[in-house]
């Protein structure tokens, strides 16, 4: 399966949840958002949430600052 992730192209083996592609990656859910298609994944959803074929996720990293 290709999934765009961050403008750049990566292949996965399906089926895959956002919790197991953030796994796969070693990403820390930690301050972290995912949009999936222009549209943000709520957390609760990201263990049931199953990307397809072509989908483009932008991960997002809460920075603090001032």
């Amino acid at each position: 399966m290709n999934i765009i992730i961050n403008d750049e192209p990566h292949v996965f083996v399906a089926p895959l949840t956002l919790t197991a592609l953030l796994a796969q990656l070693a990403h820390s859910h930690s301050g972290t958002a995912l949009a999936v298609n222009q549209q943000i994944v709520p957390r609760d959803r990201w263990d049931t949430h199953l990307l397809q074929e072509g989908d483009n996720l932008v991960i997002f990293q809460a920075i603090a600052g001032g």
